[in-house]
C-alpha cells in the first residue's frame, strides 16, 4: 500500500459538496489546494425541483466559500468538461467522485473513481492510499470496419470477460485499432473500464493526445511521451481482439455483458407497457422496462414475432401468451 499525492480531484453536484462539506466541517479542514480541485454541476441539470435547486445552490455556495478556482456550472458532463477545459494531461494522478472517472485514462493520466468519504480525505490532505494494481492488457489488432466504433469494441470486451473481468486492476488498451481512434472514442474505451470493474482504463499518449491537450489549453510535461503501455502481469491477462472481424454490437437488457453481433436481425418492438428486443434467435420481453423473460426460436416462432411487430394488442397478446407458457 502506497500513500500518493494527487495532481487533481474532480467532484460534481451529486456526490460532491453536499456529501463532503459536512465531513470537512467535522474535521475542521478546508480544501488542501483550491487550484487542484475541479467542480462540475451536471447530475442535477436542469434543476427543476425544489430539492435539485437546493443542491445546486449548496454547490455554488461551497465553491465560493472554498474559493475553488475551477468551477463549471452546467457546462456539460464532468468527464467531458475536464479534458475539454485542459485539466488532464499524460502522467497526472487524479481521482474523481464518480464511477466513470477512469475516462481520464484516455489522456495517459491515471484516474479512478472514489466515494464521498474517501474524497473528503483527498480534499483535506491531497493524498490517497493506493495498492499498486496489476496490469491487464487488452490489445486490439488491425482496423475497424465500416460503422464499427469504440462502443462496439467495449461491448465486445464486456461480452468476453464480463462485468467483473477488470478485477479492480489497471486495464491498458493497445494495438493498431486503438491508435487509430479519435480522442473522443478513446474516452469511450477508458470510460467503460468502469463497466468491466477495473480501477483504471489507460491508453498510452501519442501525438493525437498531445494535439488534443494543447488545443484545449492544457500543458505537457517534457516526458509526456514516456508513459508507455506495460506488459500484462500474467500471460492470461494479455487479451487479444481482432478489430477487422468485429461487427456492430448490441447489448440486451440489462447488462453490457449481454453483447452480441447486431447483424441485420435486430428488431425493437414496443407498445406500452410491453417492449421487446429480437437479437438473432433470442427474444427479450420487457414490461415497463423490467425484464420479464428471455426466449429462443423454440419458444416463439418468427411468424409470431412478425405479427407482434404490428404493435398494440398483438404484442400484448404475445406477452400474455409467453407469460402463460413461462
Amino acid at each position: 500500500m502506497e500513500t500518493l499525492a494527487l495532481d487533481l480531484a474532480m467532484i460534481h453536484d451529486s456526490g460532491g459538496p453536499r456529501r463532503v462539506k459536512p465531513m470537512l466541517e467535522r474535521l475542521g479542514r478546508r480544501v488542501w489546494d483550491r487550484e487542484r480541485v475541479v467542480v462540475v454541476t451536471d447530475h442535477y441539470v436542469p434543476a427543476d425541483t425544489e430539492e435539485t435547486r437546493a443542491i445546486q445552490a449548496l454547490t455554488r455556495q461551497w465553491v465560493r466559500d472554498e474559493e475553488i478556482a475551477n468551477f463549471y456550472d452546467q457546462q456539460g458532463i464532468c468527464h467531458v468538461v475536464l479534458p475539454e477545459r485542459g485539466h488532464l494531461s499524460p502522467g497526472m494522478f487524479c481521482v474523481g467522485g464518480d464511477s466513470h472517472s477512469p475516462t481520464g485514462g484516455a489522456f495517459g493520466a491515471y484516474m479512478f473513481g472514489v466515494g464521498a468519504t474517501e474524497m473528503a480525505g483527498v480534499l483535506a490532505t491531497g493524498e490517497i492510499w493506493l495498492r499498486v494494481p496489476e496490469t491487464i492488457l487488452i490489445q486490439w489488432n488491425n482496423s475497424l470496419g465500416a460503422c464499427v466504433t469504440a462502443k462496439d469494441m467495449m461491448l465486445a470486451v464486456c461480452g468476453e470477460i464480463g462485468m467483473g473481468g477488470g478485477r479492480y486492476q489497471a486495464i491498458q488498451y493497445a494495438g493498431t485499432a486503438i491508435r487509430n481512434l479519435s480522442m473522443q472514442e478513446r474516452m469511450t474505451m477508458s470510460n467503460m473500464a468502469a463497466e468491466l470493474g477495473a480501477q483504471a482504463g489507460l491508453i498510452a499518449p501519442d501525438q493525437v493526445t498531445a494535439d488534443y491537450v494543447l488545443a484545449a489549453g492544457g500543458s505537457l510535461a517534457d516526458d509526456w511521451a514516456d508513459y508507455a503501455i506495460e506488459a500484462a502481469d500474467k500471460p492470461e491477462d494479455h487479451l487479444t481482439f481482432d478489430a477487422a472481424e468485429l461487427a456492430p454490437q448490441i447489448a440486451a437488457p440489462h447488462s453490457p455483458a449481454n453483447a452480441a453481433d447486431a447483424g441485420v436481425s435486430v428488431v425493437f418492438i414496443t407498445h406500452n407497457p410491453h417492449h421487446a428486443y429480437l437479437v438473432g434467435d433470442n427474444f427479450y420481453l420487457l414490461n415497463r422496462g423490467q425484464m420479464m423473460a428471455e426466449y429462443t426460436k423454440e419458444d416463439v416462432s418468427r411468424e409470431e414475432l412478425v405479427k407482434a411487430m404490428a404493435g398494440g394488442a398483438e404484442l400484448d397478446a404475445l406477452a400474455h401468451e409467453l407469460g402463460a407458457k413461462g
